[in-house]
């Protein structure tokens, strides 16, 4: 709506696939993806919802990492994290320290010092992230 201001924050795009892939990601080049789930942690201080409403959309210009990947994913969903302040670079390193987490090296931070935004989980912790999110904090494709 004109006049309403925007919520910002950081999100987490679940993400899962079903077969190994090599992909291309863009400036990356070719990198190889076992199957299984994985987490991505994103930033969008200029408008979460939108962010995130792009990400799980089907058709769109690839313009980030993340959105070569997601044409090869099977199931999409985000976890927002609405807040005044970023907290990407925390969330990733988090994520980093889930049990089994292994990162995908330079996937999602060629604007920080992070050695990752993208990890490749064991299903039950893709539960975990789930369940410390409320429902009205969750949006799938």
């Amino acid at each position: 709506m004109i006049g309403e201001k925007s919520i910002t924050g950081a999100y987490l795009l679940l993400l899962r696939l079903d077969e190994p892939s090599e992909l291309v990601i863009g400036a990356l080049g070719p990198i190889f993806f076992e199957a299984g789930d994985y987490v991505y942690v994103g930033s969008a201080m200029g408008g979460l919802e939108q962010r995130v409403a792009r990400h799980l959309r089907s058709k769109k210009k690839l313009q980030w990492h993340i959105d070569y990947l997601l044409q090869a994913a099977v199931h999409r969903e985000a976890l927002l994290v609405p807040s005044s302040s970023a907290v990407e670079c925390v969330l990733a390193n988090v994520v980093a320290t889930l049990p089994g987490a292994t990162m995908v090296r330079r996937f999602g931070c060629s604007d920080c010092r992070c050695p990752s935004h993208l990890f490749h989980i064991p299903g039950d912790m893709v539960e975990c992230l789930r369940s410390a999110f409320s429902p009205d904090l969750r949006r799938t494709a």
